[in-house]
């Protein structure tokens, strides 16, 4: 049976090492025949128009890429001479109508990063991260025009850490695509692929982050900062502020001990010591302006900082919610 010809849309480099399995091993399966990704933008301080790692990864192997600033009529027109028989999304930037979903003769699935009917939206594993789990995963559902409301086909699990960063967990996730397609296609192509409606009950949205999420209460219990702190790093990060500098926090766990919220209570040789409204908060990594994210003791050594130092807190914001965010 020849391979099923197979459209990818997508943005992020999360999708690398699926792409990576498709053009080698699943090439028999599934034969990838045009990339769909975001326009190129600015990035960084300098603000240089580049292409995001998707694009890249398709230009290296020849393979067409389409870059549409908006779905129009003229794109799905092109979408559809590319007679695909599948279309696979994963992060890709675009609401897709229901005319573009329904254009693939074996439809339009989706790759989102998290166990639905949880964490639906924009902003999956760091979300789940932040919330303190202990398991996430990757969900292959249908895409229908409701925000990750589709049927799952299947997923695939990931262990979630004390001292995982959300940096980490998106590895194991980029990972995890590729069984999960692996198993999908063979089933999808025999017509064998059942959907599951998902569960009423459990669903919850995360919105897009901005860089003001990444404040601290520490009124709030040492497990949740640090799960924040984990699950926010690298981008945006939390931050605090000690000795009026601004200071970037890469990795955080909650031991025991008491004292006044935000006061820092001494260093042990993993981190620094802060007292919160239950437990302390150990900061296992942090920045300074225009240096390198470090392990606390060494920052400590070029950065000392006093027991009894206050650190400011703020309101947490909200991540997590029942509906979706506007």
């Amino acid at each position: 049976m020849a391979p099923l010809r197979l459209v990818f849309m997508g943005s992020d480099p999360i999708a690398c090492p699926l792409l990576d399995w498709l053009a080698g091993e699943g090439a028999a399966q599934a034969s990838l025949v045009a990339v769909y990704t975001q326009p190129d933008r600015p990035v960084g301080r300098g603000q240089r128009v580049a292409a995001n790692g998707v694009k890249l990864w398709a230009a290296a192997r020849g393979l067409p890429v389409y870059q549409p600033e908006k779905l129009t009529e003229s794109v799905r027109g092109e979408l559809a001479a590319l007679r695909p028989d599948l279309v696979l999304v994963m992060a890709y930037g675009h609401i897709l109508r229901q005319d573009f979903i329904d254009t693939p003769r074996l439809g339009t699935l989706n790759l989102h990063a998290s166990i639905l009917p949880r964490f639906r939206g924009a902003s999956p594993i760091q979300t789940a991260v932040a919330a303190g789990v202990t398991e996430t995963g990757v969900s292959l559902m249908r895409i229908v025009r409701q925000l990750d409301a589709g049927p799952v086909a299947d997923v695939e699990r990931v262990p979630v850490g004390p001292l995982d960063t959300a940096a980490d967990i998106e590895g194991r996730l980029a990972g995890a695509c590729v069984p999960l397609v692996r198993r999908a296609l063979p089933a999808l192509t025999a017509g064998r692929l059942a959907f599951v409606e998902q569960p009423a009950v459990g669903v919850t949205f995360c919105r897009r982050l901005v860089k003001d999420d990444g404040v601290l209460d520490f009124s709030a219990p040492a497990s949740v900062l640090a799960a924040r702190i984990n699950g926010l790093f690298p981008w945006p990060a939390c931050q605090t502020e000690i000795a009026g500098q601004p200071i970037k926090l890469g990795l955080a766990d909650a031991v025991e001990g008491s004292g006044s919220p935000g006061q820092v209570v001494g260093a042990d040789e993993a981190g620094l010591l802060v007292a919160t409204g239950k437990g302390v908060l150990r900061l296992r990594r942090l920045q300074r302006p225009g240096g390198r994210m470090l392990p606390a003791p060494e920052f400590l050594r070029g950065f000392p900082v006093a027991t009894g130092t206050p650190l400011p807190s703020r309101p947490l914001p909200v991540l997590e919610a029942a509906s979706p965010f506007r």
